[in-house]
């Protein structure tokens, strides 16, 4: 497994935000974590990233216990997030955008300019865009952009944060190939999602949360036609799982 997580339980102050989470995900997967708002699936994300240090559990990334690394540190070992809103830089150019995500490697201007090309040949319809501002951009091309930045970076396991967020239908259509597109490459992804139907039908396996727990896991498939499914998505925990 290239992402294992154990007993993870997560708190906000006083307030619980996830509590006993555990999940694995297989190097060169899709996987899905769904659930409705406030169900804890960012939280996840930001346990494994280490932007917020869990209370209690581990995290393993290729092998290694992530306890003591700091955020740039996964980002280096190849663990990187898209976060939910995108968060490009508006005021810069499309190019100076992809720039930023390759700083974490270092290197000069032709390893630069190298990763550039290999990330430009995944995202062509940014090519002609380089020299825009990226604030001028649609939101579904923001949305690229923000995948390719994170794409400069080389990671082993990208983490997508609702992707779909705000999009018209075809732009979400546009985003989910892209996703499926850099599966393909070998990279392994961690996909939140709050549209059920989208992420099942890219995603191998899939983590239902309800409530800050996992409630469900299996295959996508399985998953697709699990009428508990849609009762997590409302907020509570599915009949047969509760414990009397």
């Amino acid at each position: 497994m290239i992402l294992e997580l154990r007993d993870i339980t997560v708190f906000y102050g006083p307030v619980r935000g996830v509590s006993g989470i555990s999940l694995d995900v297989a190097e060169g997967e899709i996987v899905a974590l769904l659930g409705a708002n406030g169900a804890g699936k960012s939280t996840v994300l930001k346990a494994i990233s280490g932007t917020v240090k869990p209370r209690s559990g581990t995290v393993r990334f290729a092998g290694q216990d992530l306890h003591h690394k700091r955020p740039h540190q996964r980002v280096g070992a190849g663990l990187v997030q898209v976060p939910e809103g995108r968060h490009i830089f508006p005021s810069m150019t499309v190019f100076e955008n992809l720039e930023l995500g390759h700083y974490v490697h270092g290197g000069g201007a032709r390893v630069r300019r190298q990763r550039s090309e290999e990330v430009l040949e995944l995202f062509p319809n940014l090519r002609p865009r380089l020299g825009e501002l990226a604030g001028k951009m649609s939101g579904g091309e923001q949305q690229a952009l923000a995948i390719a930045r994170a794409m400069m970076t080389k990671p082993r396991l990208l983490m997508v944060d609702e992707p779909s967020l705000g999009l018209d239908p075809q732009k979400i259509d546009t985003v989910y190939d892209l996703l499926g597109d850099i599966a393909r490459t070998g990279t392994t992804v961690l996909l939140v999602e709050q549209n059920v139907a989208l992420a099942l039908e890219i995603a191998s396996r899939a983590y239902v949360l309800a409530q800050g727990r996992v409630v469900l896991s299996g295959d996508a498939t399985s998953l697709a036609s699990d009428e508990r499914v849609a009762e997590a998505y409302l907020g509570s925990v599915p009949t047969a799982l509760k414990t009397s």
